[in-house]
């Protein structure tokens, strides 16, 4: 999402330095042998973002793991909150842990997920998944084979998942989607995510600020990191279009 007003301040060092972790964990409890419930999503759209980085991401069936986010908040000027609710992001300012679907350039669908608490204009850009399941369906809808094609960028994931508009407003914990917890250490994936956070992709104005998570070690992100990127986890300080 993408818009225009004042700056959030930038997270301190010692901020950052709290989130540089060699291995991330939730900042909420969650079971791991449920889809993720709505009170998930109840929480700022930055702390979203990070938590859903290893979490798998379902539309009937089809999907995979998830492994870059970018965050939105309602006081950023690059968010379609940013100039209040209207009947086009109402689902933004809905209950936490709704699907936000957006058509852009007239061509392309992007999925995000709603958070904080009712009547703020918060949420997340799913912006690339590892394709493990439907992967015969996901390969038709994007007319594509190779793998790696398939879901890295927010229009390619919405197309290969076949969401459209039809989807806006769906909750994300129950059928025909699923958010799923990652495992945590000693779970059946064997390693948590290695996360780190850049500046967003294709925002206005030359905005900075580290709100896109991704996992470091994926091969599957929208786009590749920078070298010194890949070396250790970065801070953060959290939908778009």
């Amino acid at each position: 999402m993408q818009r225009g007003r004042r700056e959030s301040p930038p997270p301190t060092d010692a901020a950052c330095a709290r989130r540089r972790l060699s291995v991330l964990r939730y900042t909420v409890a969650v079971d791991a042998q449920t889809t993720l419930p709505q009170s998930f999503f109840a929480r700022s759209a930055l702390e979203v973002a990070g938590d859903l980085i290893g979490c798998a991401f379902l539309f009937r069936g089809a999907g995979g793991r998830i492994v870059e986010t970018e965050a939105y908040r309602e006081d950023d000027p690059c968010c379609h909150g940013y100039r209040g609710k209207t009947a086009r992001n109402a689902v933004l300012f809905g209950p936490p842990g709704h699907l936000y679907v957006y058509f852009t350039y007239g061509m392309h669908f992007c999925a995000n997920v709603a958070c904080e608490p009712e009547g703020t204009g918060a949420g997340v850009l799913l912006r690339a998944v590892v394709p493990e399941q439907g992967m015969v369906e996901m390969s038709a809808r994007r007319g594509v084979e190779e793998q790696r094609l398939l879901c890295s960028g927010p229009a390619r994931l919405a197309q290969a998942l076949g969401i459209g508009r039809e989807q806006n407003g769906l909750p994300v914990w129950e059928p025909p989607l699923a958010i799923l917890p990652r495992a945590e250490d000693g779970g059946s994936r064997a390693n948590a995510p290695r996360v780190v956070t850049t500046p967003r992709i294709g925002v206005r104005g030359g905005d900075q600020k580290p709100w896109r998570f991704v996992d470091a070690d994926s091969r599957f992100l929208s786009r590749p990191l920078p070298r010194p990127a890949r070396g250790e986890p970065g801070c953060c300080d959290g939908p778009r279009e």
